[in-house]
């Protein structure tokens, strides 16, 4: 049996309440992509970087490379049978459709208005005039498990499996494209000491084993 974890989206911002999907997914099914440019331009490099020979060197060797934001990209399942099976009356009417909605809204430009009022901001109904408001895209926090990154959602595929007699989807997967928001934000920066306390873990695990196969 495949065990099917919860992970959920949230807006964070001071609109109340926030955006927030839960949704289950197979963890197995996570893509985690980080990418490096190197770009040597005019200079004396050659064959991908400068010529080296000890490792205090390395800085120099390195001149020109950049490194993106790591990009997550997910498959989630939108069921909304079991609701309706319980007599949901949402569920019944609306399907999958409340959850598709809410994904868009999260990539969706909104005007932050007084209070973060965006929903009304967005509408016309905050009370600041047009030239006042900051369109801007959904900060939003991807957690699954015990882990929470800052991510912007950059693609939104949705393919509707099956549908009600009003045509309204009551079963959906959506592929998700994400970009972690890196940098000086309190959520990354507990992601940077996992991410180090782990690789020294795997270190300290590598060393013991390679010094335990010699006694």
């Amino acid at each position: 049996m495949v065990n099917v974890m919860k992970g959920v989206l949230v807006e964070y911002s001071l609109m109340l309440p926030p955006l927030v999907l839960v949704f289950e997914f197979n963890p197995q099914d996570i893509s985690r992509t980080r990418t490096i440019t190197i770009n040597a331009g005019n200079t004396p490099a050659t064959r991908g970087g400068y010529d080296f020979a000890l490792p205090t060197e390395t800085s120099r060797v390195a001149q020109g490379v950049s490194v993106a934001p790591e990009t997550f990209d997910i498959t989630i399942l939108l069921d909304a049978t079991d609701r309706m099976d319980k007599g949901d009356k949402v569920a019944v009417a609306f399907g999958v459709e409340p959850e598709i909605s809410t994904l868009r809204s999260m990539v969706e430009p909104k005007a932050q208005g007084p209070l973060g009022l965006q929903t009304l901001s967005s509408l016309g109904f905050g009370g600041s005039k047009a030239f006042d408001r900051d369109e801007h895209v959904s900060v939003l926090l991807f957690v699954w498990g015990t882990r929470i990154l800052p991510v912007f959602i950059t693609s939104v595929k949705i393919d509707e499996k099956a549908h009600l007699p009003s045509l309204i989807p009551y079963r959906a997967e959506a592929t998700l494209s994400m970009q972690v928001i890196e940098g000086k934000n309190p959520f990354y920066e507990v992601e940077t000491i996992r991410q180090i306390a782990g690789a020294a873990l795997n270190t300290g695990q590598t060393v013991a084993t390679a010094f335990g196969g010699l006694f």
